[in-house]
Parts: C-alpha cells; structure tokens; sequence
C-alpha cells in the first residue's frame, strides 16, 4: 500500500481495535478462544486489539459476530438512514412531474 492510511481512519482502527480487546475480557475470553471462534490465528487477534491497519476486515467482522454484535458492522452506512446521500437525491427531484400526452396518471 503506497498511500499513507489517514490519521483518523488510523485512529478509528486502533479504537475498535481496543473495544473488542474490552469486550473480549468483559466477556472473560482468552484470545485464543477468540482465535479459534473467529477462525484465526491467535497473532491475528492480538493485531487486531492492536489496531494493525493490515487486518483484513473480515477478522473485525467476525469478532463482533463472536461477540453478538454484527449487526453494527451491517447498520455502518446503513442507506435509509444516509442523510447527506438522501438529500443529495431530492435536490434533484423534479419541481413538477407532467404526464406525457395519452398516458393518464391513475395506476
């Protein structure tokens, strides 16, 4: 990867890479038993905690599914809930919708 990885997506990962560290010692987890739920290699789980950018993304989604909480990884940019990106599509709604000649408006 030649492009320096941005401080605040650096940051993000090393974040999230310290809940699930949180969340795993809450819960009482070894990191092996974590390896070996996710299906990983115990090196790849301390990286992970560690906040190494080169963790495939994969690995954080099955941490959080170990962990009962996929559904965070599925709501991130969630579409309905896209605010900049839906008000974006409705500047460029039409100010008025005008049937073509023949057809009526009635469905």
């Amino acid at each position: 990867m030649d492009t320096p990885i941005p401080l605040p997506v650096e940051r993000a990962i090393r974040k999230l890479g310290a809940d699930i560290s949180l969340a795993r010692r809450r819960r009482h987890i070894a990191q092996a038993s974590l390896a070996k739920r996710m299906g990983a290699s115990l090196s790849t789980v301390r990286r992970m905690e560690k906040g190494d950018v080169r963790v495939p993304i994969h690995f954080y989604a099955r941490a959080l599914h170990v962990f009962g909480e996929i559904q965070a990884l599925e709501n991130l940019l969630d579409t309905a809930n896209d605010d900049i990106g839906l008000t974006l599509m409705d500047a460029r709604l039409p100010q008025r919708v005008r049937s073509k000649p023949g057809a009526t408006g009635a469905m």
